[in-house]
Order: structure tokens, then sequence, then C-alpha cells
């Protein structure tokens, strides 16, 4: 594998996404070497830090297998950045990812933490009302990474993937699980095991509490 493209955004104005009407999500692609920190790329920003960037989701991957099925299905091509993404990876397919994967980028590790949930912003970018759904149905989310390994990375470096051992889930399961009204007890469980984001460890816990409270009234 390899690396296609390096991404960084400013925040810019946005129409029609959250409420302060601003966002990084336009990334634009860049050929220099870029420094990848603990809290991700040395020149990016991040607007919305309640729901993005921190140390478990400082870089954003998505895949060259994804934005080709993304090209067939909205008829065009998309440039390097169009989801938002810091990397783009050459044939990484990332729903059958797991959490706690690494991925060996240059003299950089990534480790895996959990799917991207789709939000109005992204539908904001693409100029879309309905692309919230639509991201869900397409169940192709790409991945946020925790920084295991500082350095640089610049476009054309090899990418290697390393597979986490211990308990785990994948990516496609834990996006469904976010959408899981029915999710079972085992299910939270599972992921709560696994070396997840915070903030999707946060949602879990959560969610497991309200779910035994529940039980203990029934």
């Amino acid at each position: 594998m390899q690396l296609l493209s390096v991404n960084i955004g400013k925040e810019e104005p946005i129409q029609a996404g959250k409420q302060s009407g601003k966002s990084c999500i336009f990334k634009k692609p860049t050929q220099a070497t870029v420094a990848i920190a603990e809290d991700g790329l040395v020149g990016d920003s991040v607007t919305d830090k309640e729901n993005h960037g921190g140390e478990d989701q400082a870089v954003y991957v998505y895949s060259s297998v994804d934005y080709m099925w993304w090209s067939q299905a909205l008829g065009k091509a998309l440039a390097p950045g169009t989801f938002g993404e810091n990397l783009a990876i050459a044939d990484l397919d990332s729903a059958p990812l797991n959490v706690g994967d690494r991925l060996h980028v240059g003299e950089v590790v990534l480790e895996i933490t959990s799917p991207r949930i789709p939000c109005v912003t992204l539908a904001a970018r693409m100029e879309d009302p309905t692309f919230v759904k639509r991201f869900r149905e397409a169940e192709r989310p790409g991945v946020y990474c925790r920084i295991i390994q500082t350095g640089i990375v610049k476009v054309g470096d090899s990418v290697r993937l390393q597979r986490y051992e211990g308990e785990t889930v994948s990516m496609l399961e834990m996006f469904r699980n976010f959408y899981n009204n029915e999710i079972k007890e085992t299910d939270l469980r599972r992921e709560l095991a696994a070396p997840i984001a915070i903030r999707s460890r946060q949602d879990n816990e959560e969610r497991l509490n309200k779910m035994l409270a529940k039980s203990q009234t029934t």
C-alpha cells in the first residue's frame, strides 16, 4: 500500500453546517513533507473540538477503494481531501479494519480507534442534505487513529497494515452498532474491551449504564 495524499485544512465558512458556521473539513492536498505530532498533522486545524480531533481521533484516514466507489456512485471524480481526510491510502478498504489495527505510514505509526460517524458538516461539504443517510448506507466510514509513533510523512510513503491480536471489533460492526437502538449488552462490552476512542468509550458506557438501569427496573 502507498500514501496517495496528505491533506491539511484551515477554518473556513460553511453553509448549512453546524451552528458555528465554520469548519476545517475543507482539506487541501500538499506535496510537502508533513510532521505528525501526538494531536495530528502539524498545520491542520479542528473547529468542532467537542466531536473531532484529540489524541484518539488525531488523524482521519480514507482510501482509494472508497474513493473509487463514491466516484462511481456520484458520477464524478472527487479531489483528494473531499471527505475531510488527513491521509488517503491506496488499496485500503476501511470497513473490514479492526480497532487496534496499526498503519505504519513512513516512519509514523497510527492505531485505529473508531469509524467516522457522518454529521451535517459532511452533508454541507458535499452540498447534499441527504448525504448523511447516503454515507451511513454506503458503510464506507474511513477510520480515525491515535498516534503511536510521531514523525514525518509525504506522498508516496509505503504503508503497512499490522493486525491487532487482542479482543476487538471491526469498523463495520462498530459503525452499525452506533445506529442500533436494540444493541446487545455483549456487543457494548466487546467494544469497551477494545482500545476504542475515548468519545466512543464514553458513549458506550452511557448506553450500557442506561441498559443496566432499565433491566433493574423491569
